[in-house]
């Protein structure tokens, strides 16, 4: 066994009786980044934005990924911020668009679901999306009924990398920070997580492991199928179950 496998399976025992598991939305339900790329993309050069050179994957990550259309629409017209907003506005049309004929489960996804369902835990959903965005995606695959609970960086004060958002899922789920961890793909994402004071479970769907380990996740993993996540929560099972099986908060 790897010293990585075996920190990933004491780094969430720790939480037993689980009680809640709560995710991130785009790039981690999904493998949405590629269409958010092209979506804001297609945007971009039809207005001429950086004289029509097309923006790469690092502009993206550093601009785009997991962050709230505010701080997009000021990274990319800093001194323009309402048109800026407003074509965050149309981009979001584009990508609708786009997810209605491409979106996909990232891989494992489904088996990570039934794993949750069988143990009776409580989930939500909380994600910096606009909720048309939420509400499709999670909508395309399958998981309208699954999730309790769907908490929006927009309809919170403060959305990630601020804690807020994830601190009322777990009002809204009655749940303890100490028996739920987090699911997400972004740094911004990490960092609400962590600072809501849970262990985070980052996921290398598009930005690379190093970039993600900035934020401080518990361990990072390939998709919800890699072995190392299915190691901690087999171990997870051995500590304790779930405190749906305990009626434990």
């Amino acid at each position: 066994m790897t010293a990585s496998s075996e920190n990933s399976k004491s780094s969430l025992s720790g939480l037993a009786p689980l009680e809640a598991v709560l995710f991130d939305v785009d790039g981690t339900l999904c493998d949405s980044d590629p269409l958010h790329h092209q979506a804001f993309r297609e945007i971009l050069l039809e207005i001429g934005y950086n004289r029509g050179v097309p923006i790469d994957n690092d502009f993206f990550i550093k601009n785009i990924a997991g962050k709230h259309n505010d701080d997009i629409a000021r990274a990319i017209f800093p001194d323009d911020f309402e048109r800026g907003l407003k074509l965050t506005v149309d981009k979001e049309v584009v990508f609708r668009r786009l997810a209605s004929e491409q979106l996909k489960p990232v891989d494992g996804l489904h088996k990570v679901k039934k794993w949750i369902e069988d143990r009776g835990l409580k989930r939500a959903a909380v994600t910096n999306a606009p909720r048309p965005n939420a509400e499709l995606m999670i909508s395309l695959l399958g998981l309208s009924d699954f999730f309790e609970v769907l908490i929006l960086g927009d309809e919170c004060d403060h959305a990630k990398p601020h804690p807020e958002p994830y601190l009322k899922a777990l009002e809204a789920l009655k749940a303890s920070k100490n028996h739920t961890f987090v699911f997400e793909d972004s740094v911004s994402g990490i960092k609400a997580g962590v600072a809501a004071g849970m262990p985070v479970v980052g996921i290398t769907t598009r930005n690379p492991e190093q970039l993600l380990m900035e934020a401080e996740p518990t361990f990072t993993i390939k998709d919800f199928a890699d072995p190392k996540l299915w190691e901690a929560l087999d171990e997870l099972d051995k500590k304790g179950g779930n405190a749906a099986a305990t009626n434990e908060a």
